[in-house]
């Protein structure tokens, strides 16, 4: 059972996958720290300069704060103003991967088009030519 896994663990694809998790999530912190202090601030500013992030309906009437952190301590909170900002975070890493998809996409496509040229055979060079021209005419003869 341990050489089974072993083996398992030495799998190119097991090694891959745990690269890629590691570094998904490091990038989706990248993401939300640019949706969070970068883009939302701007966006906010365009609309008035209000903050996304602590817009909710109180679903209790025991809540009064102002802030989503404090609404929450008091109760059950609706919080659409955090969900905008996950979904807009959402939006750009999609865009992203997309983009990142796209590109190896078009590198895997040159590669083969390289490939489908490189599989065509040289002409020869113009002496066999006239060569076989000549053998071709006395085995008519």
């Amino acid at each position: 059972m341990i050489k089974e896994f072993q083996e398992f663990i030495a799998k190119g694809n097991v090694i891959d996958l745990a690269v890629g998790i590691i570094i998904g999530g490091a990038f989706a912190l990248i993401v939300s720290s640019l949706v969070e202090d970068m883009i939302m601030p701007i966006v906010g500013a365009i609309f008035g300069g209000f903050d996304f992030s602590n817009y909710f309906i109180a679903l209790s009437p025991e809540v009064t704060a102002t802030s989503l952190e404090a609404a929450r301590e008091q109760g059950a909170v609706f919080a659409y103003g955090n969900f905008i900002t996950v979904l807009i975070n959402f939006l750009i890493l999609a865009w992203i991967i997309f983009l990142m998809v796209k590109a190896v996409n078009n590198l895997r496509r040159r590669l083969a088009a390289e490939e489908k040229v490189a599989d065509v055979p040289a002409a020869p060079p113009a002496d066999v030519l006239l060569l076989t021209e000549i053998r071709d005419l006395l085995a008519r003869k």
